[in-house]
C-alpha cells in the first residue's frame, strides 16, 4: 500500500485505501497518485521509484523498444490510480490509454513481447468494472481487452494533449464497454504470470486519459 511521499530513487486490492504524491501538474491528462498497491509474486523493479515511476507521461520507445521507467507488478499483482480532480468521461472511441513496455520483436506485431493486465475502473473507488480481457490471446499477438500488448510509442507529452492514442501507442479502453459514464480510478492486475523476479508481471509504464471532466 502507498499512502504518501513521493518517489525516492532506485531502479526499475478491490478498495482505495490512500494516496501518494501527485507529481504531474494540474492540467495534467495522466495519473497523479497511487491509491494502492499489491505486488505479487516476483515483484520488485521499479518499486523504489514510487510513486513517480507510474504517475505522468510514459517513457515510450517505440515498436522496438521497451521502456525501463515501469513498476512491475508481479505475478497477480495490481495497482490502483487516481486522476485527482479529473475525470475519465465516457465519448466516441477510447477514452484512456493504459502504457506498459510490450515491444515487437523484428518488428512482426505477431511476436509481440506481451505480459497482459486485466484492467478495471471505478467511479467511487468501492465498485468496480472490470474490461474482459483474452489473456491468452489469439495467436497473432492480439489480446483484446486486455493492456500490455501495444508497443507505448515516443511522442512530445507536450504537444499531444489530448491524447491520441493512434499516436501515442498503448492499449485504448472505452468505458462504454463497461456501461459507465465516468470514472475517477484505474485498476490494472496482472493476469500474464510470467517473468521472474524482480520484473516479473506487468510491467506499468502510464496511464493517461483521453476524453477527461
Amino acid at each position: 500500500m502507498i499512502t504518501g511521499g513521493t518517489g525516492g530513487g532506485g531502479s526499475p486490492g478491490d478498495g482505495v485505501g490512500g494516496s501518494a504524491g501527485t507529481s504531474p501538474g494540474d492540467d495534467s491528462p495522466y495519473a497523479r497518485e497511487v491509491i494502492s498497491f499489491e505486488p505479487g509474486e516476483g515483484a520488485g523493479f521499479g518499486e523504489g521509484d514510487l510513486p513517480d515511476v507510474v504517475l505522468g507521461p510514459p517513457d515510450g520507445r517505440g515498436e522496438l523498444s521497451g521502456s525501463l521507467d515501469v513498476l512491475s507488478l508481479g505475478k497477480g499483482g495490481s495497482i490502483v490510480l487516481g486522476f485527482g480532480e479529473n475525470a475519465i468521461v465516457d465519448s466516441e472511441g477510447g477514452d484512456f490509454v493504459v502504457f506498459e513496455n510490450a515491444f515487437w520483436p523484428g518488428g512482426d506485431p505477431a511476436l509481440v513481447f506481451a505480459e497482459p493486465g486485466e484492467v478495471s475502473v471505478s467511479a467511487d473507488g468501492s465498485e468496480w468494472h472490470t474490461f474482459a480481457c483474452d489473456a491468452e490471446g489469439d495467436g497473432m499477438g492480439r489480446f483484446e481487452g486486455c493492456a500490455g500488448w501495444t508497443p507505448a510509442l515516443e511522442y512530445d507529452p507536450n504537444a499531444s494533449v489530448p491524447l491520441d492514442p493512434a499516436r501515442t501507442g498503448g492499449d485504448a479502453f472505452d468505458l462504454a464497454d463497461v456501461g459507465l459514464a465516468s470514472a475517477r480510478f484505474v485498476r490494472v492486475t496482472d493476469v500474464s504470470n510470467a517473468g521472474s523476479a524482480p520484473s516479473a508481471g506487468f510491467d506499468l509504464d502510464a496511464v493517461g486519459v483521453v476524453h477527461v471532466e
